[in-house]
């Protein structure tokens, strides 16, 4: 999985757990390789900086070493720290599971690189998580070649009308149907497309269609920062 490295590479680190008595595992997300797991050794022995500096939403210069499936992590530095605080953690925490989950090892991605330390900064600054996350998850998708058709209807291919309403089915996209609770409306899946989500409703359908896409990528699999927002929400309740 590693390839060697000289000098430092721009990354985050997306997951991390413990490693035998002293050690760490950590997924990180670079620029130049895209998703892989790098060995810290010792990190956890005694005050370690570079623990201390292995921490979610900052972004971080590494270096590491090493040929197999495991480098070992040599050096870290911190350049920029993403402060987010309350529900804004929450979306972080999901953008880098749905990472974890979905990206192949070792396929960088610096477009889609560029849009996390972009929708982190923002989430910072408490803008819109809704819109920030769907553009995310389209942006993801997009980049993994599995752009969700949203603009023409599945099978047919004939343009999807904000005027009718549409069942989603994953495998297909969008296909007309009468109104019911659970259709979405022709207007939400250009919006959504778009990235020009515009009012409550739309935000709305546009999350339950995005889950249903999501969950067939994920193979049906669920996702446990979702477990996690309804676990906060009910004990906010």
């Amino acid at each position: 999985m590693g390839q060697g490295c000289a000098g430092f590479r721009e990354a985050y680190v997306v997951h991390r757990r413990s490693y035998r008595e002293t050690s760490l595992l950590v997924d990180v997300f670079s620029r130049d390789q895209g998703l892989l797991r790098v060995l810290a050794k010792g990190v956890r022995r005694g005050k370690s900086s570079k623990a201390c500096l292995l921490q979610p939403f900052a972004a971080l210069g590494l270096a590491w070493t090493g040929r197999g499936d495991l480098p070992v992590l040599v050096e870290v530095e911190s350049i920029r720290r993403h402060g987010l605080t309350g529900s804004a953690v929450l979306c972080g925490l999901y953008l880098n599971e749905l990472l974890v989950r979905l990206l192949p090892v070792g396929d960088p991605h610096p477009a889609l690189f560029a849009a996390y330390g972009e929708t982190l900064e923002r989430l910072a600054r408490g803008g819109g998580q809704e819109p920030l996350l769907r553009g995310f998850e389209l942006l993801l998708l997009e980049e993994l070649g599995y752009a969700p058709p949203l603009e023409h209807e599945g099978g047919s291919g004939l343009p999807v009308l904000a005027e009718r309403y549409y069942d989603y089915r994953p495998e297909h996209g969008p296909v007309p149907c009468p109104p019911h609770p659970q259709a979405f409306r022709g207007t939400t899946l250009l919006a959504l497309s778009a990235r020009g989500l515009a009012d409550a409703e739309q935000l709305r359908e546009a999350k339950r269609v995005m889950r249903l896409i999501i969950g067939h990528a994920l193979g049906g699999k669920p996702l446990k920062s979702r477990e996690l927002f309804k676990y906060i929400k009910f004990e906010a309740s």
